[in-house]
């Protein structure tokens, strides 16, 4: 299953044969790292794989695997986080009534809206390859406190950072003073695995309860992944953490990244230094806190398959940004 895995939804020729995945400073064997990839991403089409025991990035049992995930054949919600603005203004104050569901085509009842109300769960994605160093490293690190101190009672945060492996520097927690340790022990080495980092964050943000957020930083090209950008793809657009990125250089440009924040209705920012991190990633938690959770049970709708989404805001007129669909 391991070898199947690796020809078929790997990227073994990347250039580095394959990397590892590490938990805090225990670096786990290509072996183990490649059954939970396979356990995964080799699920039925209606399995995310958004299970704690894969967020540990530990060897599962079947026990551990029974968690379900966030859209299934037995679907009973769907949330959806939706950004309402008017002139870039967010617009403060709407109820249920006021948002109209099409899945599919097909009106759907709205049954909840959250505003502020429900706790974050933010998971820093980072390159920590050898070119984050000196400045860059200080500087992103500087980025990410930011982040942590605008965070209130209630949310938690995690670290994971990649290079040839990727690593779960922390964990998600409420204890932010973890965290910080962790971000401030982070150093590069080595090459860049994007695509298996953004993936492993995903994987963090969706295993508790909460609004999943990836703040994810590269400055590099993806040469060390295992996992094709196609299956990364595919994962996201089952689960609902919203992924938004920055990108220096090259990576500003990544279409990976720019699709993978659309599908999951974030945005993708090409900064011209990392001097502009700090005030990119204050205005993705803004503006993530002030999204609406949106919930509703769907009916007169196919559950497999590729689910179109359109959220619309009634009776007036609102800039809305949201994720395209889902995949059940």
């Amino acid at each position: 299953m391991i070898g199947r895995a690796r020809d078929k939804g790997t990227k073994g020729n990347r250039g580095h044969g394959g990397g590892t995945l590490a938990v805090g400073r225990c670096v786990m064997s290509t072996a183990v790292a490649m059954a939970l990839a396979t356990l995964c991403l080799s699920a039925s089409s209606s399995v995310p794989c958004a299970s704690e025991s894969s967020v540990d990035l530990f060897p599962l049992s079947p026990a551990s695997t029974a968690q379900p995930p966030a859209f299934t054949s037995h679907i009973e919600s769907v949330r959806v986080d939706v950004l309402v603005l008017d002139g870039g203004r967010p617009i403060l104050g709407l109820k249920p009534s006021d948002f109209e569901v099409l899945d599919n085509g097909v009106p759907q009842q709205v049954e909840l809206v959250s505003f502020e109300k429900v706790p974050l769960n933010v998971v820093l994605a980072f390159d920590m390859s050898d070119s984050v160093a000196g400045e860059r490293l200080e500087q992103l690190q500087d980025a990410g406190r930011a982040v942590l101190d605008g965070l209130t009672s209630g949310d938690q945060a995690g670290i994971v950072t990649f290079s040839n492996a990727v690593t779960l520097a922390a964990p998600l927690t409420a204890d932010l003073r973890t965290v910080r340790t962790a971000l401030d022990e982070a150093w590069g080495v080595g090459a860049t695995s994007l695509a298996d980092g953004v993936y492993a964050a995903m994987m963090v943000g969706e295993g508790d309860a909460g609004r999943a957020l990836v703040i994810a930083f590269s400055d590099g090209v993806d040469t060390s992944s295992w996992l094709t950008d196609e299956r990364v793809l595919d994962s996201a657009k089952r689960g609902d953490a919203v992924v938004y990125a920055a990108g220096v250089g090259t990576t500003g440009n990544s279409s990976f990244l720019r699709e993978l924040t659309s599908l999951t209705g974030g945005t993708a920012y090409k900064i011209d230094s990392t001097r502009d991190l700090r005030a990119t990633f204050l205005k993705i938690l803004d503006e993530f806190r002030h999204r609406y959770l949106v919930s509703y049970t769907p009916t007169g709708v196919t559950h497999d398959g590729w689910h179109r989404l359109d959220v619309r805001v009634k009776n007036r007129r609102a800039t809305l940004k949201a994720r395209p669909g889902y995949l059940s």
